[in-house]
């Protein structure tokens, strides 16, 4: 299957800039790839090229590699695997030296930090498996000591590290506050760190260790060479503060700073902080295209605390901004083209305003009413994500359907189940509550939840977002779809790969509706998320449409909108939708109805707030931003952008 970007518009002539000048910012030199395929592939042969050096060098022992745990490094051990096969690679003379592990915790339990760098890359190499050192979890309290003493001794030095970095800069277990001379060693974790952890034990704090084993910060500057890998949109701050911050404990991946040969890798979302990406007319010449034109507009408003209307020339010299002028120039001319440009993204009318004059407006007015189609990669991210907006298609006539791409049952919580099994057992429908309690009795932590009780809760999800558009007037036999894509039935947090059978679902969907609209998340931010997986999967099956000659596919709009933790920039919005109080009400109202999603939802990350708050505090955000720049002010805002 194809990946997919969003496009990019106008930015750094890097081709035009000197590599200290385009670094010039940067402690930790950030090598940024499109997409985290793109970044692996190239670490990969990286790694090809250390090892193939030193053998040439003849130094008389195995090549030392580190290698982490984690997400980040998925990728790159597929390809790492691939290039073994191809014989382009050997692991005969190769020691590898991983950095954290659970404690306590065996390497052959299902929950293993390991146990995903030895199914995806160690056992279908030809490595030793004498070289192969992987921290032992399953250690004594008492021989912990002299065990992570031998540890330390064999991991330091290393010829090559590559180590992914969390998001608050962590990298193995060396969490904030983190030494830069420390060593390897037992940690206790963090509250913080074990709800992350608690994922990959089926979301129970019970269940997740409250210690693991580390390589320590100073043990890893040991190494000759260091890789940083960091991919997807909520590391970006980290990627900031690694790069250009300063030297913190707080943020462990800063202390990295100085070695004398190290780099970091990442996709174009975990840059997106970077100066060179979010300011880049500090950097050097740039392709001022219309929306980066906005951008920049919006950077020095938001900077200077000003509106659009107000900005001075002095304002735009002052701020490496000059070259705007002298391209783009007058000022004041400036000022009022990117007023009106960010103002024609506003509109009350989605689907189109009847009967009107659509020139400025971002939705042509005919035809109408128009078929619309809402792909939800859960139960709730309809209602969640854009929720105001959908409400308004429904109320202004247009045909609306939904459609969940997954099932979202991992993410009901057991006693949840139990709950509707005693509900049910009231009203005299059958008392299932003793077989319910089985099923969870009986499930080994690590393995994939009964195909019984996951049937359970798919049905919960679909009944809560069955009531959910219910609420606002949506026909839910005729016009909600359930998908339940195969790629998610796994049973678990780890997800099956996406397949030509997901996409031919979504392609029979879209073929039988035929829609003028389609919304999807336009979260491919994350390289291994639901929502990426479930855009990516929507987006083949509109280009084999398109290839197979569907002549609807052409004259479709496809609007993208964020999940519940991020919101578009304002110089990527193409339509902004203004929400009434009365309407944030109706949205929230609908929010409720996911009940299984309230408090005990068993992934809910490390946000505190429920979903609704999250959809509200975002969207009043996105008003705010438009009002700070002399636009109307309003309760709400929902904004797109437009993909096609």
């Amino acid at each position: 299957m194809r990946h997919f970007t969003l496009p990019k518009d106008g930015g750094l002539k890097e081709n035009l800039i000197p590599k200290g000048i385009l670094h010039r910012f940067e402690k930790i030199e950030v090598e940024i790839r499109e997409q985290q395929e793109d970044a692996s592939a190239e670490v990969a042969d990286l790694i090809c090229r250390e090892i193939e050096s030193f053998r040439q060098r003849g130094q008389g022992r195995c090549f030392r590699l580190g290698l982490s745990t984690g997400k980040s490094p998925l990728t790159l051990y597929r390809i790492l695997a691939r290039r073994y096969e191809e014989g382009k690679l050997s692991f005969k003379d190769v020691e590898v030296f991983s950095i954290d592990e659970y404690y306590p915790i065996g390497n052959n339990s299902p929950q293993s930090r390991n146990r995903r760098l030895l199914a995806e890359l160690l056992d279908k190499v030809d490595i030793a498996r004498e070289n192969v050192h992987i921290p032992n979890g399953t250690q004594s309290v008492t021989d912990i000591s002299s065990y992570c003493s031998e540890l330390e001794a064999g991991a330091r030095n290393l010829d090559l590290l590559i180590v992914g970095m969390g998001r608050e800069g962590q990298v193995g277990f060396n969490e904030s506050g983190t030494s830069e001379q420390s060593r390897t060693r037992t940690v206790l974790l963090s509250y913080k760190q074990r709800k992350i952890q608690a994922k990959n034990f089926n979301g129970s704090m019970i269940d997740t260790p409250k210690m693991a084993l580390t390589l320590g910060i100073g043990t890893m500057r040991s190494a000759s060479k260091i890789v940083i890998l960091a991919f997807g949109e909520d590391k970006a701050s980290a990627v900031k503060a690694v790069s250009e911050g300063e030297r913190s404990v707080s943020c462990p991946a800063s202390l990295f700073q100085g070695h004398p040969d190290i780099r970091m890798f990442t996709d174009d979302n975990a840059a997106s902080l970077l100066t060179r990406v979010e300011a880049p007319w500090l950097i050097g010449p740039c392709e001022w295209t219309p929306k980066f034109k906005r951008k920049a507009v919006v950077w020095l408003c938001q900077k200077l605390h000003k509106p659009i209307l107000k900005l001075s020339l002095e304002d735009y010299l002052e701020n490496s901004l000059d070259e705007l002028i002298d391209v783009c120039g007058p000022y004041d001319k400036v000022n009022i083209d990117i007023f009106n440009d960010l103002q024609h993204t506003i509109t009350g009318w989605p689907g189109g305003k009847p009967n009107a004059d659509d020139s400025t407006r971002p939705v042509q007015s005919s035809p109408y009413p128009k078929k619309v189609l809402i792909l939800s990669p859960h139960p709730d991210d309809d209602v969640i994500s854009m929720g105001g907006t959908f409400i308004r298609l429904v109320h202004q006539g247009h045909d609306v359907h939904v459609a969940y791409e997954t099932s979202g049952d991992v993410a009901v919580h057991n006693d949840v189940v139990v709950q509707h099994m005693d509900a049910a057992a009231l009203l005299g429908l059958g008392d299932q509550r003793a077989r319910v309690q089985e099923l969870i009795d009986n499930r080994v932590p690590g393995d994939p939840e009964n195909p019984e009780l996951l049937a359970i809760k798919a049905a919960i999800r679909r009944s809560e977002a069955r009531g959910a558009v219910r609420s606002f007037g949506l026909d839910c036999d005729s016009k909600v779809h359930f998908l339940n894509l195969p790629f998610y039935e796994s049973g678990g947090i780890s997800k099956l790969p996406c397949t030509q059978v997901d996409v031919d679902i979504i392609k029979d969907l879209m073929r039988s509706l035929r829609p003028d609209q389609i919304y999807m998340a336009g979260d491919l931010a994350d390289p291994h998320g639901t929502h990426r997986v479930c855009t990516e999967a929507a987006l083949e099956a509109l280009e084999q449409l398109r290839e197979e000659g569907e002549d609807w596919v052409s004259g479709c709009y496809v609007w993208m909108y964020r999940g519940a933790w991020m919101e578009w920039e304002l110089g990527k919005v193409d339509m902004a939708v203004p929400l009434s109080p009365e309407e944030v009400v109706e949205k929230r109202y609908a929010i409720y109805h996911h009940l299984s999603q309230k408090d005990i939802v068993p992934f809910p990350g490390d946000d505190p707030r429920e979903f609704w708050q999250r959809a509200e505090d975002r969207t009043s955000n996105t008003a705010r931003l438009y009002d700070e720049l002399g636009m109307a002010e309003y309760q709400a805002m929902e904004v797109f952008l437009r993909l096609y």
